[in-house]
């Protein structure tokens, strides 16, 4: 038998910049590959491709704003299943959770807006979107504490329920009856409607989550909860052998994973876009799960990650416009760019060994 001209192993640290550099060669070798398949399927320059991808994101005072709102609900939902992830209970259902928090906030301004002064209103709002995404959060980790169910299917599932459960009450709501949509929610008074900061409506969602950011960095890092969850992440059977109470952990983490996921979908209507459907979180909530990983679980770091993630989907919507090309051809882009990301965690992680003397070996 011969040995094997390589192998690989997992390294046990490498230096800041390498990992750095190799993020950076990644990210460089994905806009080559764009180049090539940008010119090869449309014959467009790449050159201007990627300018106007730039642009897209970057161009004008409204791009930057929406670029920063599209980041800070990102990374809300990122950091909520953050906490969840970090003690290896894989919670795939942010998307219901987030959903169930929009739909608490619109029933509140839908049936309440012109009846309670402002601050109340808010306030129930804030209260009813937290209550609802942690209670949709409990449910599978009562499950799991009790009977150990398989959290990543239950948690899937539970998005498929919330969804359906719009469904029904926008019909049910919908303007003018049998639309099949609510549409702008207290248009004319605006009333649940987060206001203007400053001058910039999306503002208020931003300190928002910059405010949850530093709580959830905080909590994880420096608090005995966040203690918790690491040592339940590593074992369950060592976090019960120092008596920490396993079930407690998974029930008061998901519990937080809900509630923070409740908040971004009050910010989600009530912040930017005043009005609640099936597609209120457009799929962020899947997308979450690879910001958490990418940043290996580090709120800052998500910071970037999120953003750079916004970056791409917001750059490739203007190169579909700009060009006339199809939707799907910027999302190959983008789909080219995020697997190199993804991929270079590989080279990050673990080190290709060349085996230097190979040497013929009798079975």
């Amino acid at each position: 038998m011969r040995e094997p001209l390589f192998h690989i192993s997992k390294r046990t640290e490498i230096d800041l910049w390498k990992a750095w550099l190799i993020r950076v060669v990644a990210i460089a070798l994905a806009l080559v590959l764009c180049a090539i398949v940008t010119f090869a399927l449309t014959g467009l320059n790449p050159i201007k491709v990627f300018a106007t991808l730039i642009d897209g994101a970057l161009g004008t005072a409204r791009r930057r704003w929406s670029l920063l709102q599209g980041t800070a609900i990102l990374l809300c939902i990122s950091l909520a299943v953050t906490p969840a992830f970090k003690m290896r209970f894989w919670n795939t259902g942010a998307e219901g959770q987030v959903l169930a928090g929009a739909m608490a906030t619109a029933t509140c301004m839908l049936f309440i807006g012109d009846k309670v002064p402002a601050p109340v209103l808010f306030l129930i709002m804030i209260v009813s979107a937290v209550l609802c995404g942690a209670v949709w959060g409990l449910i599978p980790a009562l499950f799991k504490a009790k009977w150990n169910t398989n959290e990543t299917l239950f948690t899937l599932m539970m998005n498929y329920i919330a969804i359906q459960i719009i469904n029904y009450f926008v019909y049910q709501w919908a303007v003018p009856k049998g639309s099949g949509q609510i549409g702008i929610i207290n248009g004319t008074t605006k009333a649940g409607w987060l206001p203007a900061v400053f001058g910039q409506n999306y503002l208020a969602n931003i300190l928002i989550v910059a405010a949850i950011t530093i709580f959830v960095f905080i909590y994880l890092k420096f608090s005995k909860h966040g203690y918790e969850i690491a040592v339940v992440g590593e074992s369950e059977n060592t976090a019960r052998y120092i008596g920490i109470n396993v079930k407690k952990v998974i029930i008061r983490t998901m519990l937080l994973s809900g509630a923070i996921c409740g908040i971004c979908g009050f910010l989600i209507v009530s912040g930017t876009d005043h009005t609640v459907t099936r597609d209120s979180a457009g799929g962020q909530g899947f997308t979450a799960i690879m910001v958490s990983w990418l940043a290996k679980f580090d709120p800052i770091m998500m910071i970037f990650a999120s953003m750079l993630i916004i970056f791409l989907q917001k750059g490739a919507i203007e190169i579909s416009t700009q060009f006339g090309l199809n939707q799907s051809f910027s999302e190959i882009l983008t789909g080219i760019i995020i697997f190199f990301i993804i991929g270079c965690e590989f080279f990050i992680n673990y080190r290709i060994n060349i085996n230097k003397n190979r040497k013929e070996a009798k079975a």
